[in-house]
């Protein structure tokens, strides 16, 4: 390519047949035409690769498809590879079943331009159905949105705080990002099926100088059903699916964390956002494992994840299977002294009820 567009578009592909023409129909739709597109087919088993292949034609020469050597189960590493084959100033990842409003791309790389930004995040997006019907506005963090453009504040502890409230939305769909940002910082994100997105967004956070904020809808989010968080799965498999950021995300998150100069020499701040990582990720296999006896949960992780840990194997299986059956216990006393405390609030209330008729 002989110029270098100022937006590459990266979209992870997978049995897409269903909607990837209208995604890529909404780019080309863009009212801002400086962009390439590189679709990454994670080995899809349908007519995908032809439907972005007729495509190619109507985006002359913008639109190119690449292809994983095998299927990697998740959009992590295809999202990787269109960021090894961009070219583009900044980074815009799509999800395969979503669609941009037409001047989403204008409006995105305008306010980065303006504000000098390495990232600019946005807060809200579109909700819709299968059928693409829209049907609400989603706020993707805690707390309010901004109602400007704002630049998030260059001081560390203050960023730790706010990633610790959740107050930054982690989808890669929802932030344009300078793409010598992640090249130079080699910021990829993690293969861990899912929390991978928290770890690169924490990441960016805290590797990009100007975090920019803005309040733009420009993103239809599709709640489709074949989204992976939604595939009915076994006891057994929900566990090894949602134990894998604990045990593979977390080791992967200190060490990008650590390459931080502020992390380094403040190990505190470090330890806080690892605890809060462990804090969101294990809140999901918390509840699943309640159908497992702890022996079933140490040999679903052993199973799993065994020969990815070496020597350890069955000393942080065992650790995560107490830890898992620590926090069930906690949270069986929680709910009795919970029902043991509205029962005594009912008792106080027909108490001072009975002194009142008397």
């Amino acid at each position: 390519m002989a110029n270098i567009p100022a937006v590459s578009v990266i979209i992870p592909m997978y049995n897409a047949e269903k909607y990837i023409g209208e995604c890529l129909e909404s780019v080309l739709a863009q009212t801002f035409d400086n962009y390439e597109v590189i679709v990454v087919d994670d080995c899809s088993t349908d007519n995908s690769a032809a439907i972005v292949q007729s495509y190619i034609p109507k985006f002359g020469g913008r639109l190119r498809l690449a292809h994983m050597e095998k299927n990697s189960g998740s959009g992590s590493l295809p999202r990787n590879k269109g960021l090894t084959l961009s070219e583009g100033e900044y980074i815009f990842n799509m999800d395969n079943d979503d669609t941009l409003t037409p001047t989403a791309l204008e409006e995105l790389y305008t306010l980065a331009k303006k504000f000098d930004a390495d990232v600019v995040l946005t807060e809200r997006n579109y909700k819709m159905t299968p059928n693409g019907i829209r049907t609400g506005i989603q706020i993707g963090q805690t707390g309010e949105h901004v109602k400007e453009p704002t630049l998030e504040t260059e001081n560390f502890p203050q960023r730790v705080t706010e990633a610790i409230n959740l107050r930054f939305r982690v989808e890669p769909w929802c932030k344009l990002i300078r793409r010598s940002l992640l090249i130079e910082n080699k910021i990829f994100l993690p293969d861990t099926r899912h929390g991978d997105d928290t770890i690169w967004t924490w990441v960016l956070l805290f590797t990009a100088k100007k975090f920019l904020r803005v309040p733009n809808i420009i993103y239809n989010y599709r709640l489709s059903e074949d989204s992976i968080m939604r595939v009915k799965k076994t006891p057994r498999q929900e566990v090894s699916f949602w134990f894998n950021p604990v045990i593979l995300g977390l080791k992967n998150l200190e060490q990008m964390l650590s390459r931080i100069e502020f992390f380094r020499k403040n190990q505190n701040y470090l330890y806080a956002l690892l605890e809060r990582f462990i804090f969101i990720e294990t809140r999901a296999p918390l509840g699943i494992s309640f159908q497992l006896q702890p022996f079933e949960i140490y040999a679903t992780i052993k199973q799993t994840f065994g020969d990815r840990l070496g020597e350890q194997d069955v000393l942080i299986s065992a650790l995560c299977t107490a830890l898992n059956t620590q926090q069930k216990i906690n949270a069986v006393n929680v709910q009795k002294f919970n029902e043991f405390a509205a029962q005594s609030q009912r008792r106080i209330a027909e108490l001072e009820a009975q002194l009142k008729i008397k």
